[in-house]
């Protein structure tokens, strides 16, 4: 594998910022961007070369990894890698259910009425450039965005430190089983569309609604997950 940066390169790319901490994010990053495949079994000097981390802050990243289910330390063997299957799909989502319709029933209540208008105005032309563009990198990239902005938001309307940290690295899980999606068009604006359909309900201060519309785009979006629709 080739070497990312030399280690003696990390405290510049970390100025103030623990080592270990850095070394969580890249080797999620290297994950997300496919340079490490799921389910590989990689040794610690393969990470080391590719990752330009020291082991002592590397070791210290994969605990925590391994604490989260994104990895699987074999001593004196190497570290594996998990493989998104069905279970950890459904286990996603079913814990994106329970925590985020507690936190869309408020967030219809409060959100701030410039922030829905401007979350809308997005999706909006979101839509309107699947229509005109197609699945352009550009677009693709706004749907990213637009993801963590409604559902980032819809969680902070909890002011709970707790849930935002956990939720954070529930939304690792996420990216891994969105690895192998298959997006087209007509998905996306269905996503897209799901996601108006929550912004709608918000605008009108509707919680109930909200919570409904919210369970449906999560039940929709497991089944696209699974290859259903």
């Amino acid at each position: 594998m080739a070497s990312r940066s030399n280690s003696s390169d990390v405290t510049e790319l970390s100025p103030g910022g623990r080592l270990s901490d850095l070394a969580y994010t890249r080797i999620l990053e290297t994950l997300f961007e496919r340079k490490i495949p799921a389910g590989a079994f990689v040794s610690q000097n393969d990470l080391v070369q590719l990752l330009g981390i020291p082991v002592a802050p590397l070791r210290d990243a994969l605990k925590v990894l391994e604490t989260e289910g994104v990895v699987t330390i074999h001593p004196r063997s190497g570290i594996q890698f998990v493989k998104p299957g069905l279970e950890l799909t459904r286990s996603t989502y079913q814990y994106r259910g329970i925590i985020e319709r507690a936190a869309v029933a408020i967030y219809a209540e409060t959100a701030q009425d410039s922030e829905l208008a401007e979350v809308e105005r997005r999706h909006r032309q979101a839509l309107a450039d699947l229509e005109s563009e197609g699945l352009t990198d550009r677009v693709r990239q706004e749907m990213e965005d637009l993801e963590v902005l409604l559902h980032n938001g819809i969680i902070a309307s909890l002011n709970n430190p707790l849930i935002d940290r956990s939720y954070k690295r529930m939304h690792n899980y996420l990216k891994l089983v969105r690895l192998d999606r298959k997006l087209t068009v007509p998905l996306a604006q269905r996503s897209l569309r799901e996601h108006m359909e929550i912004i709608l309900a918000c605008k009108a201060r509707d919680p109930e609604k909200a919570v409904a519309a919210l369970s449906a785009h999560f039940t929709a979006a497991l089944q696209r997950h699974m290859g259903m629709f």
